[in-house]
Formats: C-alpha cells, sequence, structure tokens
C-alpha cells in the first residue's frame, strides 16, 4: 500500500511537468509528514551522510573536463584523424562519426557532450559532400550515446553512488561493450550507405593519417591518461577525472589554443550549472532512496518476484521494459537515481553481477537517450540539425532497432561486460 502510495505521488508530481528532483523531493516530504513516524533528524543525517561520497565529486569534474574538450577543437581533430581512416569506406562521413563519437565518448563521459562536439562539426560537412540530412542525423543521434558506455561515464558514476558498485570495476567493464555498439552502429550505416550508394571520400595517404594523428594525439592521450591510471591504480576514478580537467584545460587553452583564458570563466559558470542540477537530483534520490528502504519496498518486491518463482531471464526483461518504459519520461540520471536503488537488490537476491546489472541499465540509458519524447540526444541533435523530433524519430529508426537488438546481447551475456574487468583482477 505504501509503495504505491508513494508512486501515485511522484506519477501525479511529474505529470503536472514539475521537474524531477522537485517531484522526488515534494513526494519523500509528503510521504513522511503524512505517512510515517519518522524523525525528521534521521531524515536531516541521511541526507548529508547520501551525499557525503567521494566518488561524486568525479562528476563535476568530468562534465568541465567534457565542456573544455567540447570548447576547445579536440572534436574537429578528433573527426579528421577518423575520416583519413576510415572516409574512403562506403558511407565515410558517416563512420567517421561513429568513429569520432566513439573517440570523443572516451574523453568526455556525456551523451550530450558528444553529440554537440562531433555533431556540429560533422552534420553541415555531411550535408555538403551530398549526404541526405536525415542519414547524417541519424548516425550522429545514436552514436553520441557511446558517451554514456565507453568509459568514462557520468551514469556509471551514478549507479556506483546509489548502489556502492566500484566505479573502476564499471569503467572497465563498459569498454568491450561500448567497443561492439561502436561497431553494430558502424555496421549499419556502413550498409545503409552501400545499400543506397552515398558518397565516399577519397583514400587518404598514410602520410596524412600520421599526420591527423599527430595532430588529435593530445586529445587521445586523455584517454590513456584515465583509463590508465584506474586501470594501474595510479589513481582513483574521482582523481582521474580531476586530472582530465586539469589536462583538458592545459590541451584547449595552451596546447591548442582554440580557447581564449577569457572563455574559461563560461565554461567554468556552464560546467557549475550542470554539475548543480545533477547534485541536486542525486540530493533528492538519496531521500527517496531512503523511505524506499525504510518502508521496504525493495526487499517486498524481491520476495514477491521469488515466491512467484519468477527467474533471472524474466526478472532481467522486466527491468528491461520498465527502464525503457522511463526512458519516455525520464533523462538518464534521474532513471538510474529512482530504479537503481529499487532493482538492485532484487538482482543481488537472483545472483546477477551488480557490475552485469550495471552495464545492462547503462545500454538502457542510451536507447532512451535516442528516442521520444524526452530522448535528450533528439532534442540536442535537433538543434544542430534544425529538423523536428518527429523526423529525427524517423531518421534513427534503423540505428534504434540495433541498438535493442545489442541491449538484448548484453542482458543475456553477462561475460560480454565482466570479461575484462575479471581479466585485470577487478572482480
Amino acid at each position: 500500500m505504501n509503495a504505491a502510495i508513494i508512486f501515485i505521488l511522484l506519477l501525479v508530481l511529474m505529470l503536472t511537468g514539475m521537474p524531477v528532483s522537485i517531484s522526488l523531493g515534494l513526494t519523500v516530504l509528503t510521504f513522511l509528514f503524512g505517512f510515517t513516524q519518522v524523525p525528521l533528524e534521521s531524515v536531516a543525517l541521511k541526507l548529508f551522510t547520501g551525499i557525503e561520497k567521494f566518488e561524486i565529486m568525479a562528476i563535476p569534474f568530468f562534465i568541465l573536463a567534457g565542456n573544455f574538450l567540447t570548447h576547445g577543437g579536440v572534436a574537429r581533430r578528433m573527426i579528421n584523424f577518423a575520416s583519413s581512416m576510415v572516409g574512403h569506406w562506403y558511407g565515410g562521413l558517416g563512420l567517421s562519426g561513429v568513429l569520432g563519437c566513439a573517440l570523443f565518448a572516451a574523453v568526455s563521459g556525456s551523451s550530450p557532450a558528444t553529440v554537440v562536439a562531433i555533431g556540429s562539426i560533422l552534420l553541415p560537412a555531411m550535408t555538403k559532400a551530398g549526404f541526405p540530412k536525415s542519414f547524417g542525423a541519424g548516425v550522429i543521434t545514436t552514436s553520441g550515446a557511446l558517451g554514456i558506455l565507453i568509459p568514462p561515464s557520468i551514469v556509471m558514476v551514478m549507479y556506483s553512488v546509489a548502489t556502492n558498485t566500484s566505479v573502476g570495476a564499471l569503467f572497465m567493464a563498459g569498454v568491450i561493450p561500448g567497443l561492439v555498439l561502436a561497431g553494430v552502429l558502424g555496421g549499419v550505416t556502413f550498409y545503409r550507405a552501400r545499400k543506397f550508394n552515398y558518397p565516399r571520400l577519397p583514400k587518404a595517404s598514410w602520410a596524412e593519417r600520421l599526420r591527423t594523428f599527430k595532430a588529435s594525439a593530445w586529445g587521445l592521450l586523455l584517454i590513456v591518461i584515465v583509463m590508465g591510471g584506474i586501470y594501474s591504480g595510479m589513481f582513483t576514478p574521482t582523481e582521474a577525472a580531476a586530472m582530465s580537467a586539469v589536462y583538458a584545460f592545459i590541451v584547449a587553452v595552451f596546447v591548442y589554443k582554440d580557447m581564449g583564458l577569457k572563455d574559461v570563466p563560461r565554461v567554468l559558470l556552464s560546467s557549475a550549472n550542470m554539475s548543480a542540477m545533477l547534485l541536486y537530483i542525486i540530493t533528492n534520490a538519496v531521500l527517496f532512496s531512503f523511505i524506499m528502504t525504510n518502508e521496504n519496498i525493495p526487499q517486498a518486491l524481491a520476495d514477491w518476484m521469488l515466491g512467484h518463482g519468477l527467474g533471472m531471464v524474466t526478472f532481467l526483461l522486466a527491468c528491461n521494459v520498465i527502464l525503457l518504459l522511463a526512458g519516455n519520461f525520464m533523462e538518464p540520471s534521474s532513471i538510474v537515481l529512482i530504479f537503481a536503488p529499487i532493482l538492485f537488490p532484487v538482482a543481488i537476491k537472483l545472483g546477477i553481477d551488480p557490475v552485469h546489472f550495471g552495464i545492462m541499465m547503462v545500454v538502457n540509458m542510451e536507447v532512451g537517450m535516442c528516442h521520444p519524447p524526452v530522448g535528450l540526444n533528439l532534442y540536442v541533435a535537433s538543434g544542430i540539425t534544425k529538423m523536428g523530433i518527429t523526423e529525427l524519430t524517423v531518421a534513427v529508426w534503423p540505428w534504434l532497432l540495433a541498438m535493442l537488438a545489442f541491449l538484448m546481447l548484453v542482458t543475456y551475456y553477462p561475460p560480454l561486460s565482466l570479461w575484462f574487468p575479471r581479466m585485470l583482477g577487478m572482480l
């Protein structure tokens, strides 16, 4: 009964158009005052201890690093390198977009940032080269979603905060699925380009490839610093985030010089705005999780599922359906922070590995970012392409169907996520 009251309250508040973070906070306060005897002191204590986690510090640093890289010309150099490598294949610029998004995802941690950075440069170039606008939009909208699967990933940090799973293990678990998904999206791009005989670029010489690699090397080196540093134990994921922010600042301002010192305050302010928004969501989600745990809702759900003989296969399918439906109305951070504390205890009871479950949730978030009505990537791509959401939704379908097939693979084949971190001794 209490579970029904909590979710009805949350749903009603969200349907009024209220932001998810405020809806969460009001739901918790209303339920606390109206239906429980929980002392407010314990709520205040939980609020502070809930957000007093070292991992949360990674979020503003990764956002800052992503903003420096987006404004600092790193994306353009990565696209030039990608074009020199795969541009001569069918749909060359489209494949450059997939490869460029994969490379930028490995330094930014954010899907919308990846769509903006790669899309704003590549989409005009694709239209000029003779590609249909819908083809370019489909490639960039879906490939941009790699931003939260290929580490580092802000959404993985959120999952870690919600479930106390190792951020380092999650980052390493995202590497192989991220590369496989990039291959899948590239395959769809190549197939459609070949089918419709879209333009190809002249084959670049090895001297040209070396030149573009050297030009993009400073940006690519950030991948080595973050991943190498975490794997070698030189620093934690949070320290890696701080390192990447400082490194991105130095590269953008002093190495590439695409950004002047006068632009830095603007980047700092926009990063602070985004960080404050996410931290506010986390704060309210911590309280929501506290209420759920206090009312034993996750445990009751686990007992009900086990009592009715619902096994791992059915539970994972149900999780996918719930998370994809949630993706219709909420953005990834909110979904992870609301649903992870509810579904995670059930997953553990059923013997599902917490890292595998985290990667499955992240892939669900990726799909959610590419379909209406609240697909963040759709809105970002719409702003770049000046296409309507309906038009964009039609454009992304071939890639979206491939992503759904990939989601099934990740869900029911755990070694895809777990092999790499196990090999590194992180599990």
